[in-house]
């Protein structure tokens, strides 16, 4: 695919990718995800987004072709691919913190690379595309074990991790209330990876009565649609006896909708790095002392916060982009088991060739779209 400004992507045709270092890897795309995040992008919400980008952070592939020093992958091997671009080796990813690497994104100090988003994190292109170049290949890239349904696999390149690092972050204790803003694919596992930290209670907020819907079966989760409340706050407050919840996690991110405020300066006239209007409702929703997680993504410019209320609560605020690779072992192990099923949040399976009326569906929330998987030609004959 390529981008060609706001609300315009389209397929064309570019040069294959080549290896330009020895540690590349020329990945042939099997399944790639479009993902909330990307939908920031489409929407123009992202500085530096150039037009002629490739988008797609969540994919999984054949390797084709190696550089002469990559030794853990071969040929033929079906791999999925983090969305982190890591190196491996700088101080951050010997801290395991594989997405601020050092070394991958020249661009920024804070985050590290990611495949197919804007310059801001280094400029690669990403894998909504038949072939993919994947640098540091002996790093994150981890081969499909046998057996493991693609459709899992590729949601273990972010959904899945993403999700569960929110849950992992936010420091959930046995029985804590956990209240989730966002119910896209990210909240949604977020929820359900919340029971395995041991929460006692779960409750998603959206807008959207088919996404609650859904999270109220898969995850499962109490769920509100804040376009019935009157005030969510208010509502969150007396739904835990005053106390506010153990936990808030924003898994929304610049897009948020609540707030005519927040929605003109951060969507409208980006004058700030997106809607604050979830990470504000969970600053003044959570306990006194409670723990605030955030994975919905913000742009790097400054965001408009109750930071007074964080003091005078005490709060914890915890966030990050999730460092796949760490996570890994133990969420295939949870896929394997039947802990997590990862797939079931697929709702559409589009040739790449419709990139754009996937992008349309689920931008526009249309059809019940949860989450949608591209399909390369390669793979459909």
């Amino acid at each position: 695919m390529n981008y060609r400004g706001p609300l315009r992507v389209r397929i064309d045709e570019k040069p294959m990718p080549e290896i330009l270092h020895p540690q590349d890897a020329i990945v042939r795309v099997t399944r790639s995800c479009i993902c909330g995040s990307d939908l920031h992008l489409y929407n123009g919400s992202v500085p530096d987004t150039r037009p002629g980008m490739t988008f797609g952070h969540e994919f999984t592939g054949i390797v084709e072709q190696i550089g002469g020093e990559v030794q853990k992958l071969k040929v033929g091997d079906h791999v999925l691919v983090p969305f982190n671009i890591a190196c491996g080796k700088c101080v951050f990813c010997q801290q395991e913190l594989y997405g601020n690497c050092h070394e991958s994104n020249s661009e920024a100090t804070a985050v590290g690379a990611i495949y197919g988003y804007s310059h801001t994190a280094g400029g690669y292109d990403g894998g909504q595309a038949e072939y993919v170049r994947v640098p540091y290949a002996d790093v994150s890239p981890t081969v499909i074990p046998d057996g493991m349904d693609p459709d899992d696999a590729v949601m273990l390149t972010d959904v899945v991790p993403t999700g569960y690092q929110a849950a992992e972050m936010a420091g959930i204790q046995p029985g804590d209330t956990v209240c989730v803003f966002g119910a896209g694919p990210v909240g949604i596992m977020a929820a359900r990876c919340a029971w395995l930290f041991g929460a006692g209670r779960v409750i998603v907020i959206d807008c959207v009565q088919y996404r609650l819907e859904f999270a109220r079966n898969y995850a499962p989760a109490e769920v509100y649609n804040f376009k019935e409340l009157d005030d969510v706050v208010l509502f969150m407050k007396k739904t835990t006896d005053w106390m506010g919840a153990d936990v808030c996690i924003d898994a929304v991110g610049a897009e948020a909708a609540g707030n005519a405020m927040q929605s003109l300066l951060g969507r409208k006239l980006l004058m700030q790095g997106g809607s604050a209007t979830a990470l504000h409702w969970a600053i003044n929703s959570v306990k006194k002392g409670g723990i605030i997680s955030i994975v919905g993504v913000y742009g790097p410019i400054d965001t408009l916060v109750p930071i007074g209320n964080v003091l005078n609560k005490g709060l914890t605020i915890r966030a990050n982009q999730a460092s796949v690779k760490r996570l890994l072992p133990r969420l295939i192990e949870h896929v394997q088991s039947g802990v997590l099923n990862p797939k079931a949040l697929i709702t559409h399976r589009v040739p790449l060739e419709y990139v754009s009326d996937a992008y349309r569906i689920f931008s526009a929330k249309l059809d019940n779209c949860i989450k949608p998987v591209l399909l390369p030609p390669s793979v459909r004959s």
